[in-house]
């Protein structure tokens, strides 16, 4: 417990004491209350957009965006210290009219993508979490009705995710919505399983918000602290999002503040607005100010409740190490850490750690790209994920330590899916890491070997960070000296190998099925194609039956650093039915090579196949990056082949 004398005086600072925000929804008309401004740029450290970054507010029109009024809030809240949550990109309420008459499955994807590209693109970089989808759930925890779900169906969600991932990669993506507090209830039941099944089959989501309007007859329930541990253990963040509760019960605010205080996972609390007579409810005083700007007793609750609890539970983002060892290293001897597990062989069970979550699996894993002291096939069965770091101790201070770092890609199913970062006593040694394109596909073990120096405490500190998805581990082994001349190998590149890929299907003649990809949706069709374009190198038909498209990017790796690969890009037009329709640009390696490509166009008509071209050299990392990116609709291919 924080003491009286270190006690924080503001809700932010309070919160910060845990690596928590404490926010407030923040309105561009109010800027110019002094009053307004004077408590929101005191007490709080977050900030969200009311209403300037809604649909109708930032794309009124289709294709002409206006910033100015969510800009005014963003340059306001960052020139008091605080950062800025997005808020947000697709909803059924406060959309423009152009949105509202779309029709078509296509044309309402592209409009919805093309929103959302342009609105993240401007704000790039700059904004920590982004509410990607926000209220897309009835009460009984099926799909709301409208413009998205009718014409697009129940694929809209995860599309809207991975264009945002493919807009914005360093944003955390959120779903948001109301009443999902209660455990129990439907709706939250509903929520929860999507987000179940988008973390199992890779879709970038990363936290979501639980708005907790505690007004209009509600009260927060007993099993709220459940409900945010129950997602939170699936790897997500969470938030609470746009809290308000009526007459602002103190007993409900220091229940929902304790609550977040709790779970690890939860990255803090925002109130919805600032003072009572902000509120979208202001008749029911449920705001931690009053009209006046005075503070009210639930402002006390919540304060004590921050100090209280501020420093007993630090979440994953700001760890500190686990201070109690079990096994104690030899400072000139290994260690070796089964992370996630139970000891195996010369693993130790997992230890000096702080943050992150376990995950256990049971599948096969192909060892084969580890030589030397190959570890048990239980390490790879075992992990940690999340935000963590590692403390390994009572190392002689100033020693050379050799660091080895073992990994498996036994959850997501594609390259780009996963991208991390580790460094080693301060110093970066693994950048936008991706364990499936390192090792060359899932249940493949790979290791990483990496020198330091014990810091002057004796220690080699270890931490992971999150890129697109949660980092994981293995196993660790600490070793006294520097490592031997013989490095871990990575996954071979043969230099001369050619893979082609069925993008969409599965496998057929020579093609692969699709694999290497982040991003974009499958689309099948039994047209006859015409392959009369394609004289060399013909592929089978059947891969102009199926398709990946929208915003998407293969990452094809093991191939040779430097070395020279021919890509051939493999496209029918089986949709559309004119020249102009579908307009995309692609690159390789960052190089464009395709701009406002017109499939139609150039095959001269529907159904027919054709087949681009190109050379590029395989990257520093030994990969050909593929990227697609929409104009006047979805990019789409049929087929990829790389050879060299």
């Amino acid at each position: 417990m924080a003491s009286t004398a270190s006690a924080a005086s503001t809700l932010g600072a309070a919160a910060a004491q845990s690596g928590r925000y404490f926010g407030t929804a923040i309105a561009s008309g109010k800027l110019g209350d002094s009053a307004y401004t004077t408590i929101a740029a005191r007490e709080f450290n977050m900030a969200t957009p009311e209403n300037e970054m809604k649909p109708d507010a930032t794309e009124p029109n289709r294709g002409s965006f206006t910033f100015s009024a969510g800009d005014q809030v963003y340059n306001w809240a960052t020139s008091h210290g605080m950062k800025v949550r997005g808020h947000t990109l697709v909803w059924h309420s406060q959309i423009p009219s152009w949105m509202t008459s779309l029709s078509g499955s296509a044309a309402t994807l592209a409009g919805m993508q093309e929103h959302i590209n342009g609105v993240m693109a401007h704000y790039k970089g700059e904004l920590p979490y982004w509410d990607v989808v926000n209220e897309a759930f009835n009460e009984d925890g099926t799909r709301r009705s409208d413009v998205w779900q009718n014409n697009i169906g129940n694929a809209y969600i995860e599309d809207a995710f991975q264009t945002a991932r493919a807009a914005d990669g360093s944003a955390k993506l959120c779903y948001n919505d109301y009443n999902i507090e209660n455990w129990s209830y439907a709706k939250t039941q509903g929520v929860y399983n999507m987000v179940k099944d988008f973390k199992s089959r890779g879709i970038p989501i990363d936290c979501v918000g639980f708005q907790t309007h505690m007004t209009g007859g509600s009260s927060l329930p007993s099993s709220f602290q459940t409900t945010l541990s129950s997602f939170a253990a699936l790897g997500v963040d969470v938030a609470i999002t746009e809290a308000d509760v009526t007459n602002a019960n103190t007993t409900q605010y220091a229940n929902m503040t304790t609550a977040c205080l709790a779970v690890s996972r939860c990255v803090g609390i925002t109130v919805w607005g600032v003072r009572d007579s902000d509120s979208w409810r202001s008749s029911e005083s449920p705001l931690l100010f009053d009209g006046s700007g005075n503070k009210k007793a639930a402002y006390t609750s919540v304060l004590n409740a921050l100090n209280a609890g501020g420093t007993t539970t630090p979440p994953p983002a700001t760890p500190t190490p686990t201070p109690t060892p079990t096994v104690t290293p030899n400072p000139s001897g290994t260690i070796s850490i089964n992370a996630g597990g139970a000891a195996t062989g010369s693993f130790t069970a997992d230890q000096y750690y702080s943050g992150g979550s376990t995950y256990t699996t049971t599948n096969s894993i192909d060892t084969s790209q580890i030589s030397g002291s190959v570890p048990p096939t239980a390490v790879f069965q075992s992990e940690r994920y999340g935000a963590m770091t590692y403390t390994i101790p009572n190392r002689t201070a100033g020693s050379a330590q050799t660091v080895t770092l073992y990994f498996v890609e036994s959850y997501v199913t594609a390259a780009g899916q996963r991208l991390f970062s580790v460094s080693i006593n301060g110093t970066s040694v693994l950048s936008s890491f991706d364990i499936y394109a390192s090792a060359g596909g899932q249940n493949k073990a790979i290791a990483r070997t990496f020198s330091t120096t014990a810091n002057s405490s004796g220690q080699v500190v270890i931490q992971f960070t999150s890129g697109t998805e949660n980092p994981k581990v293995n196993g660790i082994t600490v070793a006294a000296g520097s490592p031997s001349p013989t490095p871990t190998p990575t996954a071979t590149p043969t230099g001369t190998t050619s893979i082609s890929i069925n993008s969409g299907g599965s496998a057929t003649g020579s093609f692969l099925a699709d694999e290497y990809y982040s991003g974009g949706s499958t689309y099948t069709n039994t047209a006859t194609i015409n392959m009369s374009q394609i004289t060399t190198n013909v592929p089978p038909a059947a891969i102009f039956n199926s398709e990946r498209y929208g915003a998407m990017t293969y990452t094809i790796p093991n191939l040779t650093a430097g070395r020279s690969y021919t890509v051939t890009l493999y496209f029918a037009e089986t949709y559309l039915t004119a020249a102009g329709q579908r307009l995309f640009s692609v690159s390789i390696n960052g190089t464009s090579v395709l701009s406002s490509f017109d499939i139609y166009s150039a095959a001269g008509g529907q159904n027919r196949a054709i087949a681009r071209t190109f050379t590029t050299t395989a990257n520093s990392s030994g990969q050909v990056v593929i990227q697609f990116t929409a104009q006047t609709e979805n990019p789409k291919i049929n087929g990829i082949t790389v050879a060299g």
